[in-house]
């Protein structure tokens, strides 16, 4: 996400951070740098000028021309400047006590992915303990309602509908006496986009709003479409008042113009961020983490809370037994390659690594490398995933055959293997270091 304006300003600060002294003209040059670099994400203009003018007035005080290390100091200013462009601080949704009922309301034009956004808000609410409820009110487009029955079904997650219905006023009304009788502490009003923005969608949001007692009116937009977007929510927003903004496909956008100008333009901020297709890729907009991204610094505090989710305080304990009786076995290594594969694909973990974001070519990477060693471990029989000083030559090429690679594969796999299983045994030696890299692997919360 975001490599297009990542890599450019990745560059700008590696330039200026490590100058020792900084002049007038320097700091002109690299704001031009940054003016231009803003323009190509599609920013939005009255953005960038509000952008350039702030940052060449604070830097060109006796803050940064005098400091001891100005350059630093410079890149200090641009990243509290664009940690201000995205909003500042995280901001959450505002919803009542679980004891009582709050509505949310999702609008958008049609292709945002209003309805893939609902399942994955609900999902989200579901694990944070509250009670949601899905109201399917887009009767416009066809088969909305049964992708979203079905995409309630898949998280466990009721969902309110009527067939037949015409009027989705009335069925958002409806849902939310449903919501109230059944103690549904969350209702997800699902409604309909049109291709453009017309008087009859924003009549109806209206009075979906005025019947429904909505606390939340939130705009899903697709932050592929940059300006266009910001011009959405600003139309949006005039007519509907919004509180807040969900970005879908934001790991797909390479620019940034959306998330850039929404905050300036609208005042409102955006609370998710699609970032991936599974039902799990909603994560909460942290303005200083996407920052941080930005400007090639990564984010390691999403990396971190990524591995808390995919492994818990168990099953740390049960690798850290494993490795002291020297007992890990191929199915464990299967286990671990799962738990990678759940925390995203390799380049957006990569992404968030200090110094690799924006310099990584994608394209250059091998993403079919575990997927290969998965293959061979499948294709073993359970006694040889559990012993691999069995696995000889004849069942090597068996297991080249069966997983779809080369012997060559498979040996490399077993060498690699090998050298996992010798570090875990130097590993549970030492309790100090092991504690420290589990520590740092996100395993204990």
């Amino acid at each position: 996400m975001l490599e297009k304006i990542t890599g450019t300003f990745s560059n700008i600060v590696k330039t200026i951070s490590g100058k020792s002294t900084i002049t007038e003209k320097n700091i002109e040059e690299t704001v031009e740098q940054i003016k231009m670099a803003l323009l190509e994400a599609d920013v939005n203009l009255r953005v960038v000028r509000r952008f350039v003018n702030a940052t060449v007035e604070e830097a060109k005080g006796e803050k940064v021309l005098r400091s001891v290390n100005p350059g630093q100091q410079f890149v200090k200013i641009i990243y509290d400047r664009i940690v201000k462009l995205l909003g500042d601080e995280k901001k959450d949704l505002n919803l009542k006590g679980t004891d009582t009922q709050s509505v949310i309301l999702l609008a958008g034009l049609q292709g945002a992915g209003k309805t893939t956004a609902a399942h994955k808000l609900a999902f989200r609410l579901k694990k944070d303990g509250r009670k949601p409820l899905l109201v399917a009110c887009d009767l416009v487009r066809p088969a909305a309602v049964e992708q979203l029955k079905t995409l309630g079904e898949k998280i466990g997650v009721t969902v309110y509908s009527e067939d037949g219905a015409k009027d989705g006023v009335k069925v958002s009304k409806n849902g939310v006496a449903f919501a109230k009788k059944n103690g549904f502490d969350t209702v997800i009003i699902d409604t309909a986009g049109r291709l453009q923005i017309d008087e009859d969608m924003m009549k109806e949001l209206s009075a979906i709003k005025k019947e429904c007692d909505v606390i939340e009116t939130i705009l899903v937009a697709d932050a592929m479409t940059g300006q266009n977007a910001v011009d959405i929510a600003k139309s949006f927003d005039e007519q509907t008042g919004l509180t807040g903004i969900i970005l879908t496909k934001f790991d797909s956008d390479a620019r940034g113009g959306a998330a850039l100008s929404l905050k300036t333009i609208i005042d409102k901020p955006v609370y998710f961020i699609g970032t991936g297709e599974k039902t799990e890729d909603l994560e909460p907009f942290h303005p200083d983490r996407i920052a941080s991204r930005i400007l090639g610094m990564g984010d390691i505090v999403s990396l971190v809370e990524k591995a808390q989710e995919t492994v818990d305080e168990q099953e740390a304990r049960r690798l850290e037994e494993k490795m002291a009786r020297n007992d890990f076995t191929l199915d464990d290594m299967l286990d671990q390659f799962d738990r990678v594969n759940k925390m995203g694909s390799l380049s957006s973990i990569m992404e968030m690594i200090p110094g690799l974001a924006g310099q990584i070519d994608e394209s250059r990477l091998d993403m079919s490398g575990m997927k290969h060693q998965k293959a061979i471990i499948q294709a073993m029989t359970k006694k040889e995933r559990k012993n691999y000083l069995i696995i000889g030559p004849s069942r090597r090429k068996r297991i080249a055959k069966g997983s779809g690679t080369s012997v060559a594969e498979v040996n490399k796999l077993l060498k690699q293997f090998e050298k996992t299983r010798l570090t875990m045994k130097k590993l549970s030696r030492n309790k100090g270091m092991q504690a420290k890299l589990m520590q740092g692997m996100g395993m204990f919360k």
